[in-house]
């Protein structure tokens, strides 16, 4: 069993990011980042589960809370997926600085759309894996039903996501609707490898093929039968590191370094 540390540093906006890193008893073979879906955060069942197992493979990963969300600082309303991509991007600088080079990137739902889109920033990373994601960030916008007319017209609106409430700006509908991420995938320059179910109740399995489609090789696609969005079933998230070991190891960059 390896090791789970608790770590801060700044985000895109200046506020305090709280993140786990979780470290492999032995030699780490490369560093991941792993990003959550839409307003969750870094202690959600798949993202815990997913990161721990990937130590067993000798792959640290950093999980982290987006600005305004879990144990980090900030103002959610004041955030949207640019800012997403920021705090990416900074999570990676952090690791660079204090570990090593991040090499493999996770995203989860819309973090699997801020991986795709952080990917060009960030050189050092081979790998890129997303799980349940949205082809294109405006998915999410999907979720706000009636409420995105009252955004429209007010410039923001109190909504209730997964038994929560979020207060959504107009900034962050014309923030999601500027993303140009078809070319982004096109232009990945990593490999790609696509995890999706073909029954996702959220996230329809045509976002997976949107993905594939648009990417350029290397790029693997699996399919996640049976698994729910969020993988609540501990046996589809042990499922989700095992495969996405296996597919990483190919390139993982030695560090050098052990615990």
């Amino acid at each position: 069993m390896g090791t789970s540390t608790k770590i801060e540093f700044p985000g895109s906006q200046g506020a305090p990011l709280a993140a786990r890193l979780e470290l492999p008893e032995g030699e780490i073979r490369a560093y991941a980042l792993f990003a959550h879906c839409f307003t969750c955060g870094k202690d959600v069942v798949a993202a815990t589960r997913i990161a721990r197992a990937l130590t067993g493979f000798g792959i640290a990963v950093l999980r982290f809370d987006f600005t305004g969300l879990g144990g980090s600082g900030g103002d959610f309303a004041n955030t949207g997926f640019t800012s997403n991509v920021e705090d990416l991007c900074r999570a990676a600088e952090y690791v660079q600085a204090n570990l090593g080079p991040v090499s493999i990137l996770i995203g989860h739902s819309l973090g699997g759309a801020a991986v795709l889109a952080a990917a060009h920033r960030l050189p050092a990373v081979r790998a890129v894996a997303t799980i349940a994601a949205p082809a294109d960030p405006e998915h999410v916008l999907g979720l706000l039903g009636e409420s995105r007319a009252e955004i429209e017209r007010r410039g923001e609106a109190d909504v209730v996501l997964a038994g929560r409430t979020f207060c959504i700006r107009k900034e962050f509908l014309d923030d999601i609707a500027a993303q140009r991420q078809a070319e982004r995938i096109a232009k990945l320059g990593a490999a790609l490898l696509v995890l999706h179910s073909p029954t996702d109740e959220l996230v329809g399995i045509a976002n997976a093929r949107r993905i594939f489609d648009a990417a350029r090789h290397p790029k693997s696609f699996i399919a996640l039968d049976g698994a729910d969005h969020l993988l609540t079933q501990r046996a589809d998230a042990e499922y989700v590191a095992t495969m996405l070991a296996s597919w990483a190891a190919r390139y993982c960059v030695p560090t050098g370094s052990g615990k």
